[in-house]
């Protein structure tokens, strides 16, 4: 089972390259983050063709959360349960997976796709509602975990010191950093600003990722960022981050 993750900014000029991308990569589920776009401008009957089921939480203009897979979705929830908000930031659901023969009960992966808020700077309104928002989704996925041992959350963040505190504390629930489970190369970055020739000096940070749970972490076959789709014209900030999940 492949999984993957990637921050399109702004599906409606990056469909083809998402199209060609899961075409060249037919992963069985694909995050994406950063829609731009309103439920009912949702390319459905694309990615049906392309071959893919899709569930997506959109928002005019900002924000915006969609999973793409091969099989359907099942027990699809939007949004953090208990966290009252109105951006479009959170969508899982549970999907089927080969069950492993140590552990023929478990059938299924839960996986959610989550867009981080950017939060600006420490001090302003923003930062404020993104340290509330983590709390609110550390809090929820606590619950998750017990429910969904299998878990994969798709996720980015950035690195003052409050937020690697986030990070870790969702470490700590007893998830796992997919990237770091193998040797890497050096400055293996996501995410490069459009300014100053970023990608080219290769000037980035690594801001996507995928976290899986204890249980699932020996399944974990490989992670790796897919740098190709940020050559094209018209690129994402970001590049897609895909996990291979395999039987024990």
């Amino acid at each position: 089972m492949k999984l993957a993750t990637w921050n399109v900014n702004s599906l409606t000029v990056r469909l083809p390259q998402v199209l060609d991308w899961l075409q060249a990569n037919p992963v069985d589920v694909l995050a994406l983050q950063e829609l731009k776009m309103t439920d009912d401008k949702f390319p459905m009957a694309a990615l049906a063709q392309a071959g893919y089921h899709a569930q997506c939480f959109g928002q005019k203009t900002y924000n915006g959360v969609a999973l793409l897979s091969r099989t359907p979705a099942q027990d699809v929830v939007k949004n953090i349960p208990g966290f009252d908000d109105d951006m479009a930031r959170v969508i899982s659901a549970s999907f089927a997976v080969a069950p492993s023969p140590a552990k023929p009960d478990m059938s299924s992966v839960r996986v959610i796709g989550a867009y981080f808020p950017n939060g600006q700077e420490p001090g302003s309104d923003k930062f404020d509602y993104k340290m509330a928002w983590l709390e609110g989704l550390r809090s929820w996925i606590r619950t998750e975990l017990q429910t969904y041992p299998q878990l994969v959350l798709k996720d980015q963040i950035h690195c003052t010191d409050e937020e690697r505190y986030h990070l870790q504390a969702l470490i700590a629930l007893g998830l796992h950093d997919a990237h770091r489970l193998f040797e890497q190369p050096p400055k293996s970055y996501s995410w490069w600003d459009y300014r100053d020739f970023g990608f080219k000096r290769n000037r980035g940070l690594r801001i996507d990722h995928i976290l899986v749970s204890h249980a699932l972490k020996p399944r974990v076959s490989a992670c790796w960022i897919d740098k190709t789709p940020r050559k094209n014209e018209r690129p994402s900030d970001h590049a897609p981050v895909v996990v291979d999940i395999t039987e024990l």
